[in-house]
């Protein structure tokens, strides 16, 4: 069965693409201002809020600082999702800009030697968040009207996503952690001399290792991240813009099926407001039913279609497998919706408690700014510290279990 889909692919895809021009054809005008919708989405949105973090996330695992920060991380990940120490500079960069910037610090390891094909495949599902741009802006405050909604559910999207990724590690069996504990013994500054060596020692040894292996200079690692980052979010565009098309395709030919569900399905953005919108107010839709905001969750934990693919084509020389990949993206999905049922009341109210200065002034400012670039550029100093505040709280997490092991095991 395999092989006939494999042998088959080339005139699936075929057989797709013609019929999705005919439909463009049928309907131009439509799929014309689907795709411009598209395209400002993502040019007036998407491509200045990730290009920053994708040119630091090339850079930074150039110079090393992403393998020293690994040495400190290495209890976290290995014992808690085994998975390479390294990885956690990915994993600080995925929840706080988004993806595919995850994704495409993933790949900058794996290009490097330091992880294997199945660490990455499994690290890039891992590490494959929403933007709190996204959640924050687009849906608290632009889409809901309501910044208290828009950090319940970060909140809740970052818990489930590290939940997800817990289960995904024990799902995968002891094999597949004895394959990420050697590839951690591959890793620079991790090999025999090393571990005798003191953490500080440790931590400069990877990132020289690292920076050694590189061997680029400070000009040409700053070029090539620019091109490959523009490139990137090039192809994330596309991306965009297709399944803009294609969504406005499919609620057109089949109008039973409920709007909400094929846009999250396919891409988070026009899912996220078909399912707001769905509702008379916002205002309605927060203080109606859980189900709202618990599916909303859960397909923002999906991602879309389009965001999974974004993703995996950034990982093909990887070899990432779309199934596996899905799968996560499931279970964090399910995962969200059950702990928005059981949060999101209190998420919601304590919000909204401590800090009162969100008012209905400062919401319509926001929203205002989120079609210009200058909005979306003065949230980096937030979200900048908003990364490093994630960062020292997994540092903390990952001591706290170096000394829990070194109690029960005081030779490890």
């Amino acid at each position: 069965m395999r092989r006939f889909f494999r042998g088959s692919a080339p005139f699936l895809s075929g057989a797709a693409a013609i019929l999705l021009a005919i439909a463009i054809v049928l309907a131009p005008e439509s799929s014309f201002k689907a795709s411009l919708a598209g395209l400002k989405l993502w040019w007036s949105l998407v491509f200045p809020a990730l290009l920053p973090f994708l040119i630091l996330s090339e850079m930074l695992t150039a110079s090393g600082f992403v393998h020293g920060i690994g040495v400190l991380l290495e209890p976290l990940m290995k014992r808690l999702f085994r998975l390479p120490g390294a990885g956690g500079w990915t994993l600080v960069l995925g929840i706080t800009a988004g993806f595919p910037a995850g994704a495409g610090a993933v790949m900058q390891l794996h290009k490097q030697g330091d992880i294997t094909d199945k660490d990455a495949g499994r690290l890039a599902s891992m590490v494959h968040y929403a933007s709190p741009v996204t959640l924050l802006i687009v849906v608290g405050t632009a889409f809901l009207h309501s910044p208290a909604a828009g950090y319940a559910l970060l909140a809740i999207h970052w818990l489930s996503g590290l939940a997800a990724g817990w289960l995904s590690a024990l799902f995968s069996g002891t094999r597949k952690s004895s394959g990420a504990a050697a590839t951690v013994s591959r890793l620079p500054g991790s090999g025999p001399h090393a571990k005798k060596a003191s953490l500080p020692g440790r931590i400069h040894q990877a990132a020289l290792d690292a920076r050694a292996r590189d061997g680029r200079g400070f000009g040409k690692v700053l070029g090539e991240s620019v091109s490959a980052a523009v490139q990137n979010l090039m192809i994330v565009g596309g991306y965009m813009i297709m399944f803009a098309v294609v969504i406005n395709i499919i609620t057109r030919l089949l109008p039973q099926l409920p709007s909400p569900l094929a846009a999250g399905v396919l891409e988070i953005h026009l899912g996220a407001h078909a399912v707001t919108s769905d509702s008379a107010s916002p205002g309605g839709f927060l203080s109606g039913s859980l189900l709202g905001p618990a599916l909303l969750s859960a397909l923002l934990a999906w991602s879309g279609i389009c965001a999974q693919l974004q993703a995996l084509t950034l990982l093909k020389p990887a070899n990432v497998r779309f199934l596996p990949f899905a799968a996560v993206r499931l279970l964090h999905g399910l995962t969200a919706f059950a702990l928005t049922l059981l949060l999101w009341k209190p998420l919601v109210n304590i919000r909204a408690a401590v800090l009162p200065v969100f008012t209905s002034t400062g919401s319509d400012s926001l929203e205002t700014g989120l079609g210009s670039a200058t909005g979306i550029w003065g949230l980096f100093p937030q979200i900048l510290s908003l990364q490093g505040l994630i960062l020292l709280l997994l540092l903390s997490l990952s001591v706290a279990l170096k000394l829990f092991t070194w109690r029960r095991h005081p030779s490890v």
